[in-house]
């Protein structure tokens, strides 16, 4: 079954045409993002037991580790609730460490253990290889021009959240 129509996005619509939710840009990325992270998610799932929020913060430690947990919640552009329930599953797992922040002890930073850190670098080549196959039928130029578009509308998105205008026509 094919989830999404393709055509021209829903904001370039007329205002008398019926709204088609498979047509309009944030729908068909959650999708796409969903069912991509899914399918990984079952690769490192069914071997290391981890869920999907736990491994986007585990990722994002082995980059940017220490962070508080603030700061993974903006890299991850997941809740707080989400990522608060995901460092706790993986303290109790023993794949990260909590120690209190130098310059602010009421603050506490976060990275991952030695053991986290093996399980990251596990996960790391299949990832890879489900990108890869992911993409595997665009053109060098194609994955070029993915990339370019997806930085220019993640810096767009970004930027209007953090404006708080999204929906205003400006």
């Amino acid at each position: 079954m094919k989830l999404i129509a393709t055509g021209i996005a829903e904001s370039e619509a007329g205002p008398d045409e019926p709204f088609l939710l498979e047509r309009f840009i944030p729908y068909r990325l959650s999708v796409l993002t969903n069912l991509l992270s899914r399918a990984i998610g079952r690769l490192y799932g069914r071997r290391f037991g981890l869920a999907i929020p736990e491994w986007r913060v585990m990722a994002v430690l082995a980059r940017f580790a220490p962070l508080a947990a603030a700061e993974l919640c903006t890299r991850t552009a997941m809740d707080k609730v989400q990522v608060s329930r995901a460092v706790a599953r993986l303290k109790a797992a023993g794949y990260i460490v909590r120690s209190v922040d130098t310059a602010d002890r009421r603050r506490s930073r976060l990275r991952l253990s030695s053991s986290g850190r093996a399980v990251h670098d596990a996960i790391v080549p299949m990832a890879r290889a489900a990108e890869a196959k992911f993409i595997a039928d665009l053109a060098p130029a194609d994955r070029a021009t993915l990339d370019r578009l997806l930085g220019l509308l993640l810096d767009r998105a970004q930027t209007l959240d953090a404006a708080g205008n999204i929906a205003d026509k400006t």
